[in-house]
């Protein structure tokens, strides 16, 4: 069984860029991203050995698991944010 969310640190700074990009999301699409990107920056996480999810997994899951509809919505919001996303966005 994979580890989820509740069984691996959040660093601090990053889960407050983090939830404080979420609150911006439109609502109709707000649960979505969440559950995916909280997901996937786990499991981000877990490939690089680490019980500790950092502002590149969470960056790394909304470039992988956001339909590209969306892409400049997101690069806004995480410009917003703070998160220094520039050297991940041809991954």
């Amino acid at each position: 069984m994979a580890t989820t969310e509740t069984e691996l640190k959040w660093e601090a700074k990053a889960r407050e860029k983090y939830q404080g990009m979420i609150r911006k999301i439109p609502l109709f699409h707000r649960e979505i991203a969440k559950q995916v990107v909280d997901k996937k920056a786990v499991l981000n996480a877990q490939e690089r050995g680490s019980n500790l999810v950092e502002e590149s997994d969470i960056i790394r899951a909304f470039f992988s698991e956001v339909p590209m509809t969306f892409y400049s919505l997101m690069i806004r919001l995480m410009q917003e944010a703070g998160f220094d996303y520039q050297a991940y966005e041809d991954q």
